[in-house]
């Protein structure tokens, strides 16, 4: 073992009849024709501390870690000599994320450099920014072995588990009893643990873990792990709202606010995909629309300029059937609509109309402002809004009548806290349909809808009813939201579209 080269080395295993081997990222290599024996291992084991129950030990006042594995009497058979590091450097790509105070999920398969980058976020946190900060650290992986922290964490403070299965108890502990401003967690991977997160968020608590998984999309899946970014939960829609997003009555939407604002895919050592919104990137996902994560590429420590930033390309429709959505409004192609902006109209100033909703949803709110592509975005005050919306029944609250004559802010109602009619009422105050019909275009939009569906799931080209061009444009808009291909075809006045599978 003299010439083994330690540059790269990620672990030495020691499995009982085999040869020693070292691994690497891209390799492995043996340490010798001979085999490990029994007595070999009795005397790594001898030199090494207490096995935990996860049957993990390390050397103390180092980062390694040794994991055992164990015949049926209880007898170690193998080791797998894990080589613990303090890179410095890491978290730089996403250091805006970890110092904007939100709470951020690292998700990668093992071996990717969760830990390292754990380690380092929590040195950055209790060194540069001076908070206080405390590591919930389970095998003692993050710290070291022993008592004494390793230099590695710098001052942040460091709590160990005396067994996995306690780890959630030790997280509630922690904030209960030493008023930490964020919290590091490893290894996210029980209902307990997760609950324990969520309990953490809801208290103002920094929360920075990691969790084993490749891509967002697998913890959306994940019936155990998905409460960290929502959680998922089948809505029955009424009559109404199925038929404004062409879908079925039952669908899945999120459960609640994400636990982690943020996540970070791991796919590698040298690549992070970022979701910067947890919330929204989850929303696209359950309506079959797949997130746009940011690019961002490692740089060498002691660089001066910032991680690489690219936007991937939406990848493209799944093979089974997306969830059918809303389709795009009529009229200018893909990008913000100007029309508000240009004339201040009812909104007072020009620029982006600030929305308050008032006992409304404001997810709803975001998502029609979303779908219809609108130059506005909802305010968590009114007192910040020029534009106020409100269910009928509380338009005579006290408070909001103090609150529109104090800023002036246009108040308008819908009946019911649905999509649907929130959808109704921007569209008209934005004047979306540019002046077609609202009833006519509602049809072609359920009919283009339907028709999109049936394509999905028969394969086969479906004819439309004749429009005018303008309500033609709005079903073809459909079809491109649904991943189809649509064409005019015939002469006016029966021309009319037809809509291919992709």
């Amino acid at each position: 073992m003299a010439d083994l080269p330690l540059e790269g080395l990620v672990e030495i295993v020691l499995d009982v009849g085999r040869p020693a081997q070292a691994r690497y990222p891209d390799h492995a290599r043996d340490l010798g024709p001979e085999t490990v024996t029994r007595e070999h291992l009795d005397r790594v084991v001898a030199s090494l501390g207490e096995f935990s129950a996860d049957n993990r030990a390390g050397i103390e006042g180092t980062l390694h870690r040794i994991s055992a594995i164990r015949n049926r009497q209880g007898r170690v058979v193998g080791l797998t000599l894990r080589v613990g590091r303090a890179v410095y450097g890491t978290v730089e790509p996403i250091r805006d994320l970890v110092e904007s105070g939100k709470g951020v999920l690292l998700l990668g398969r093992p071996g990717v450099g969760k830990t390292t980058m754990l380690r380092e976020v929590a040195r950055i946190l209790a060194d540069d920014l001076e908070k206080r900060v405390v590591i919930i650290d389970t095998s003692n992986e993050i710290a070291g072995d022993g008592d004494i922290p390793h230099p590695a964490i710098g001052r942040a403070r460091r709590m160990q588990v005396p067994h996995p299965d306690q780890q959630h108890a030790v997280m509630i502990e922690a904030v209960e009893n030493h008023m930490p401003e964020v919290i590091v967690i490893d290894e996210i991977g029980t209902r307990e643990e997760a609950n324990a997160a969520r309990t953490i968020a809801e208290r103002g608590v920094q929360l920075i873990g990691t969790a084993h998984g490749n891509t967002l999309e697998n913890l959306v899946a994940n019936p155990t792990l998905a409460d960290l970014v929502g959680g998922v939960k089948t809505v029955t829609l009424g009559d109404e709202e199925a038929r404004f997003r062409g879908t079925q009555k039952t669908v899945t939407e999120r459960r609640g606010p994400p636990t982690f604002d943020s996540v970070v895919e791991l796919p590698s050592r040298e690549e992070m995909r970022l979701h910067p919104n947890t919330a929204r990137a989850v929303d696209e996902l359950l309506r079959g629309v797949q997130p746009r994560p940011q690019r961002r590429t490692a740089i060498p420590h002691g660089a001066d300029h910032p991680a690489e930033t690219s936007q991937e390309p939406r990848a493209q429709a799944p093979e089974a059937p997306p969830e059918p959505i809303e389709p795009l409004p009529v009229g200018e192609p893909p990008g913000p609509a100007p029309a508000e902006e240009s004339a201040p109209g009812p909104f007072g100033a020009s620029g982006p109309v600030r929305i308050y909703p008032y006992a409304l949803s404001r997810d709803h709110v975001e998502r029609v402002i979303r779908d219809l592509r609108l130059e506005a975005h909802t305010v968590d005050r009114p007192e910040r809004a020029n534009l106020v919306i409100a269910r009928r029944s509380r338009s005579d609250d006290p408070r909001l009548r103090q609150v529109l004559e104090a800023t002036g802010a246009p108040l308008h109602v819908v009946k019911k806290n649905t999509t649907a009619q929130i959808r109704r009422l921007l569209e008209k105050v934005f004047n979306v349909l540019n002046g077609l019909a609202d009833e006519e275009v509602s049809e072609a939009v359920r009919e283009a809808e339907s028709a999109a569906w049936q394509v999905l799931t028969e394969g086969e080209p479906i004819e439309l009813s004749p429009h005018s061009g303008k309500v033609r444009q709005v079903q073809h808009e459909v079809a491109v939201r649904y991943h189809l291909v649509a064409e005019s075809v015939g002469s006016e006045p029966l021309r009319h579209l037809v809509i291919h599978p992709a």
